[in-house]
């Protein structure tokens, strides 16, 4: 049992957090509908940065249909024109990470046109105190909300580098400036939990700071959720930190979230789960969470390989023979059948010849599906 515990011991389970997607980018699309109602093709959009000197252009498809991404945060004018003339134009404020519609009806613009006529020439009125006080107002408000978005993307883009040299100090700094600035974009937040998770993962951190460190990430996923619901990579990682705090009913939940919100990868969130209760030293919570991940991915081979580790961690030594807990050695086939070559199989037929179980040498090539064999030594 002495080599065994020490294959338990040494793991840790490599965690498989979701990818994040996030960018400093913003994006528009939309679609442009002619005079009679019908999409025209080949519109042309030009999308003007207001707040700092940037100018893009595309056209619409056959569908009337545009999208223009990679924007950074700032104000836009986005203009429509068609037969060499601009039709319609309309501001709009771009947000990290999100595709805003900006769609165009020239039918609506030409009535609107036509039935406001021209403007009053009012070249020769006096502005009065309250106009007066009311344009500079908006000026200012005007200024204030370039300055913002400005210092918003700046905040975020220093947070981003500084993640990606994984000074997380700096990172933290700037993503919490960057909330401050704006406490409605679910990056900012998303990106500081991340990097807090990071952060109390350097090596020599003592434990009053690690857990300080997951106690502000799990503040940061939850403000991050709770203006994005549906993000399955918050719940996921949200989860992590939870099960780091050992509370663990707490992140079971986040995990079937996630599940829910991204079943194609339902199977890897309680993989995850599962690698934190072992790397907790918890075997019998870990072994559920691999069994789950089965279930979810029948195919998920390092969730087999996990499975059968844990239930190891169960066995007994009986006269001299091991005895693991039923669907140890078929886990351990299971997972020599869909990685025959994989990193673990050399543990993996260590863990069946203890057991005594003869191990099936006529697996087909990566790709090929063979029957599992097993055959208990008398």
């Amino acid at each position: 049992m002495s080599i065994l515990r020490k294959l338990m011991l040494i793991l840790p389970v490599a965690l498989v957090f979701s990818a994040t997607g996030w960018a400093q980018t913003s994006q528009f699309e939309g679609t442009v509908k002619g005079v009679d109602g019908k999409p025209v093709q080949g519109a042309e959009i030009r999308i003007e940065r207001q707040d700092v000197k940037g100018n893009y252009k595309t056209k619409t498809d056959k569908k009337g249909h545009y999208f223009y991404g990679g924007l950074p945060l700032g104000n836009y004018k986005i203009i429509v024109a068609t037969d060499g003339s601009d039709k319609d134009v309309m501001n709009m404020r771009s947000k990290l990470g999100e595709t805003q519609d900006a769609s165009f009806d020239l039918a609506k613009s030409a009535a609107a046109a036509a039935g406001g006529g021209a403007p009053p020439d009012e070249s020769n009125r006096a502005e009065s105190a309250a106009d007066k006080a009311a344009r500079e107002k908006a000026g200012k408000e005007q200024a204030a909300s370039m300055a913002k978005n400005k210092a918003l993307n700046d905040a975020f883009g220093a947070g981003k580098t500084a993640a990606t040299a994984q000074n997380w100090d700096g990172a933290i700094e700037n993503f919490q400036k960057a909330s401050e600035l704006d406490p409605m974009q679910h990056v900012v937040w998303g990106n500081l939990a991340d990097a807090l998770v990071s952060r109390s993962k350097v090596a020599g951190k003592n434990a009053a700071d690690r857990e300080a460190d997951w106690a502000k990430a799990s503040e940061a996923y939850q403000k991050a959720i709770a203006i994005k619901t549906d993000d399955a990579a918050y719940h996921n990682n949200y989860a992590l930190v939870l099960a780091n705090q050992e509370k663990f009913d707490d992140a079971q939940a986040e995990l079937t979230k996630a599940a829910t919100a991204d079943p194609a990868n339902a199977g890897k969130y309680y993989f995850n789960l599962g690698a934190v209760y072992v790397n907790k030293g918890k075997t019998d919570p870990a072994a559920a969470a691999f069994k789950k991940a089965i279930d979810l991915d029948p195919n998920y081979a390092a969730a087999y390989y996990q499975y059968g580790l844990s239930l190891m961690g169960k066995a007994t030594v009986d006269g001299g023979k091991t005895v693991a807990p039923p669907g140890t050695a078929e886990a351990f086939q299971k997972y020599l059948e869909l990685a025959p070559n994989g990193p673990d199989a050399p543990v993996a037929k260590e863990m069946l010849n203890s057991l005594g179980a003869t191990i099936d040498t006529g697996f087909a090539k990566p790709g090929q599906k063979a029957a599992p064999k097993q055959n208990n030594k008398k």
